[in-house]
């Protein structure tokens, strides 16, 4: 028997999808292991009013190190903090959200234990006192078993591949002592504009490529975005090294990886690039007027025609779909 710590995200005190996300593969794995879940939240003070909701997606602990400095992103902190509560709980596992900032967090709390680490896994389990995780290599030609055979193993779980339930576990909040260091000190924070959804946490993702030949025209993809509620503008490599939109919407091997509920690929061929970036979406649709194209050998579903007539037809019985 062995428990699991589920490292947290927030953001300016509100957790984000994937603090829920990461306490529910955890609840998974910790009954797998015959053990509880203890979730860690990072935060400036005040945080613990947030941490409180976890109890619902399988907490049965709420663990909160609060610190001016975890206000902001502070690695050496955080990891530092993470490791001595590790250390002290005796975990057989701790998992963490494969964001930007888990990234960097996580080889940082596998390097101070002394611990292997699996990172940006679709699927995490336990059989035979080992935990084994799944993850996408070569560009998502193949997925690679790990067996993490060690006390304690590290995992970063790519955001939107376990989707939160209702546990009702306890989420029973109590302080743990903050470890802060000063070797990282974040001056600056330059946030993305304000309810524009990340690409990487979405549910729905509807994203453009040369195919609409211009960035005027990226229009068509923000309308059809609109249209579905809550989608996030992505984009293909071609479209952002022409600087027709920011590098923060790139989907693919150099950009962000994504594992929506819905994938729409709009006027994108399918390069080996970008399909490493979004194959895992459950469901994918094209649209590209190349019968071809790469792209329609993932696809779930493909639409062979003019982008500029099928996009703002489709927009309309989206949006008549969603109102009735």
């Amino acid at each position: 028997m062995a428990n699991v710590l589920a490292i947290t995200e927030q953001r300016d005190g509100a957790l984000r999808k994937t603090s829920f996300e990461v306490v529910w593969a955890a609840h998974q794995l910790a009954d797998a292991m015959g053990g509880k879940v203890d979730a860690l939240v990072l935060g400036g003070p005040g945080v613990d009013a947030a941490g409180a909701a976890l109890g619902g997606a399988g907490a049965d602990r709420v663990l909160v190190a609060e610190s001016a400095a975890f206000a902001r992103n502070a690695p050496d902190g955080c990891a530092a903090t993470a490791a001595a509560v590790v250390k002290a709980g005796g975990y057989g596992a701790v998992l963490v959200a494969a964001t930007a900032t888990g990234k960097d967090l996580a080889p940082r709390i596998a390097a101070a234990l002394d611990a292997p680490l699996a990172t940006d896994v679709t699927a995490v389990s336990f059989a035979g006192g080992k935990v084994t995780a799944m993850r996408p290599v070569y560009a998502g030609k193949a997925i690679q078993a790990l067996t993490l055979d060690a006390p304690v193993a590290v995992v970063s779980v790519r955001p939107n591949t376990y989707v939160p339930g209702a546990a009702g576990k306890a989420g029973a909040v109590e302080k743990v002592q903050a470890v802060e260091t000063s070797r990282v000190v974040v001056r600056e924070v330059k946030a993305a504009a304000q309810g524009k959804l990340d690409v990487a946490e979405a549910s729905v993702v509807v994203s453009g490529g040369r195919g609409l030949k211009g960035p005027e025209h990226f229009a068509l993809i923000e309308g059809l975005a609109q249209a579905f509620g809550g989608a996030a503008v992505g984009a293909s490599r071609a479209v952002v090294d022409a600087g027709w939109r920011p590098h923060a919407e790139q989907v693919g091997q150099t950009g962000k990886t994504v594992s929506p509920q819905l994938y729409v690929a709009v006027g994108i061929s399918g390069a080996i690039q970008h399909l490493a970036g979004m194959k895992t979406a459950k469901v994918i649709v094209a649209i590209n007027k190349d019968k071809d194209a790469p792209i329609f050998q993932v696809a779930d579903y493909g639409i062979v025609g003019d982008l500029f007539e099928i996009v703002p037809r489709l927009t309309e019985e989206i949006a008549k779909a969603k109102a009735g």
